[in-house]
């Protein structure tokens, strides 16, 4: 299974394209740019292209795919579901899809999901509504 279009879709709406480096949250480590892209390898003031932006988006997915393919769960998983714990993964990493899959079947985690809205020990509106449409895919 690979990510749909409307996977794809989400992710780019929330994650937005910004074409400069940025720091979501002041507390953050390292810099943002593209569709999310995060790392030691986002320097501040770094500019990309909207290319570059699709570059980094298409390798950031396949880790997130990859660690969405590794869970005991993904062989009952719905497109849907897929679609929504990919999204979870690129936006929270798979240490965190870890904690959300493990010893639960299925429609927990879509359940639970929307626990993971907090960056910097805050709740933050466009996580709230991030999980939210993740948890609608999920069950649909």
């Amino acid at each position: 299974m690979n990510i749909s279009k409307e996977g794809l879709n989400l992710i780019k709406e929330f994650e937005g394209l910004r074409l400069k480096a940025y720091k979501a949250v002041p507390s953050e480590h390292y810099y943002t740019i593209g569709y999310g892209h995060y790392g030691r390898d986002v320097k501040e003031d770094m500019e990309i292209t909207e290319e570059q932006a699709d570059r980094y988006l298409k390798m950031d997915l396949a880790s997130a795919e990859r660690a969405v393919r590794s869970i005991e769960q993904y062989k009952d998983m719905s497109q849907g579901q897929y679609d929504a714990l990919v999204s979870f993964t690129y936006n929270c990493g798979a240490g965190n899809l870890k904690k959300l899959t493990s010893g639960r079947p299925l429609d927990v985690i879509g359940k639970k999901i929307t626990l993971y809205n907090k960056a910097g020990g805050r709740v933050l509106k466009g996580l709230v509504r991030r999980r939210e449409a993740e948890k609608k895919l999920f069950f649909s």
